[in-house]
């Protein structure tokens, strides 16, 4: 294979890597429960105005998140593996205002257990273009501070 065809397709994916002070059963149910979701999993500013979904494999979701601005932006996918409390693989794609969806991602989140602290691997891919790809390290890392703040302030027994 080329280089230049492996280097294009790493660049269009997405790689976050953070630890959270927070036990893993409580990290995963703020990925899972969807009460939980609806107060991070939005970019700073953005509000769910519909979060919704069957937390099964094969198990579809839906949301719909507006901008500061008043923007609508939907997106929905499928859970394709549930490993409570490790592993969550899910697909992703924007839907446009006439219910025509974009390229699919997918999503992979491994969580491991490190001293009481839960360290995340996040990984989305292959998107479209770098620039998309940009755009989703953007919106989730600022996702990822909100979560940090939800999981500080979470009850410690939340994790039971």
């Amino acid at each position: 294979m080329d280089a230049r065809v492996r280097n294009s397709a790493a660049e269009r994916e997405l790689n976050i890597r953070r630890t959270f002070n927070a036990p893993r059963e409580l990290v995963f149910r703020a990925w899972t429960e969807p009460q939980m979701l609806a107060q991070w999993s939005c970019p700073l500013g953005f509000t769910f105005s519909e979060n919704r979904g069957e937390l099964r494999v094969g198990g579809a979701f839906s949301a719909r998140m507006r901008s500061p601005e008043g923007t609508e932006h939907r997106l929905r996918g499928v859970y394709r593996e549930i490993v409570p409390p490790e592993r969550l693989v899910f697909t992703h794609c924007w839907v446009d205002e006439h219910g025509t969806p974009g390229p699919e991602t997918v999503v992979t989140v491994t969580l491991a257990e490190r001293d009481g602290r839960t360290e995340m691997t996040f990984h989305q891919g292959l998107f479209a273009s770098v620039e998309a790809r940009i755009g989703h390290e953007q919106g989730w890392t600022s996702c990822f501070e909100r979560l940090v703040e939800l999981l500080r302030d979470a009850p410690r027994d939340a994790a039971a």
